[in-house]
């Protein structure tokens, strides 16, 4: 007899009529659970709600299996209503791990957040930015002049990393992107690899003329004097993937697309 790992499940889905018919499609079929007997929550959506998806169950140690009904799905699999129990038991697990964001803000209040795909920091005026960083409390830049800069895990290094010309990090790299926004000095400067035990701290160099924002992922805080910024490895985030189309392959593939 097989013993299945997924019998019960949850579905959660963006706001969009192809979502919605999905999830009643597959309600009707495999039958549905609230998320806190769940155990595997199916998310139907676009890479938007898996980031959601992500932030809402982590540290429940509930894998995410997501399959596309939206415009992005870079983080989804492909929708299909049959076979979802033989898929999901095929599916392998990929394990990630959030940045935390510290920011401090003008008034000396921190905010913490943590950041599946990445921490930035962005001007929020017509002003570059002025910023100062410090890597294990080495000075390592005394001033970038940019728009921003942002640090990403190996699972964002192919989001807003890759489109501000960062590098794609393999899924298991032991590294973080760190990466200027429109840099304008110094001008050569395109970015570093950090190891991902490395403790990135960012400076905000003439706050009140230059006002920044931080963001980790969608959860933004402005008027930023400094941020601190670290790989959390006290949460696991599992994500699954059909056979073949694993998040690791999906970085790989993306460094031969054009």
């Amino acid at each position: 007899m097989l013993v299945r790992r997924f019998n019960r499940i949850a579905l959660v889905t963006s706001d969009t009529d192809d979502a919605r018919a999905a999830r009643e499609i597959l309600a009707a079929r495999y039958g549905e659970v609230s998320p806190a007997e769940a155990d595997v929550i199916v998310a139907l959506g676009g890479d938007g709600l898996m980031l959601q998806t992500l932030h809402q169950f982590m540290g429940s140690g509930k894998p995410i299996y997501g399959m596309n009904r939206g415009s992005v799905g870079f983080l989804m699999n492909e929708f299909h209503d049959e076979s979802l129990l033989d898929r999901l038991e095929r599916a392998e697990r990929s394990i990630v791990h959030p940045l935390l964001m510290v920011a401090t803000d003008a008034n000396g209040v921190s905010h913490t957040a943590r950041a599946i795909n990445e921490v930035y920091l962005f001007r929020q005026t017509y002003q570059a930015a002025k910023l100062k960083v410090t890597i294990d409390g080495k000075t390592r830049l005394p001033e970038l002049v940019a728009d921003g800069i942002l640090v990403a895990t190996p699972a964002g290094s192919t989001a807003y990393n890759l489109s501000a010309n960062g590098p794609i990090l393999p899924l298991n790299a032991p590294l973080l992107a760190l990466t200027p926004i429109s840099a304008f000095r110094p001008r050569r400067w395109r970015g570093a690899l950090l190891p991902d035990h490395a403790r990135i701290s960012i400076e905000v160099l003439e706050p009140i003329k230059r006002p920044i924002s931080a963001v980790a992922d969608h959860f933004e805080h402005r008027n930023i004097r400094r941020v601190d910024i670290a790989m959390d490895r006290t949460v696991d985030m599992v994500m699954l993937h059909d056979p073949g189309h694993s998040l690791e392959e999906r970085i790989l593939l993306e460094q031969f697309g054009y």
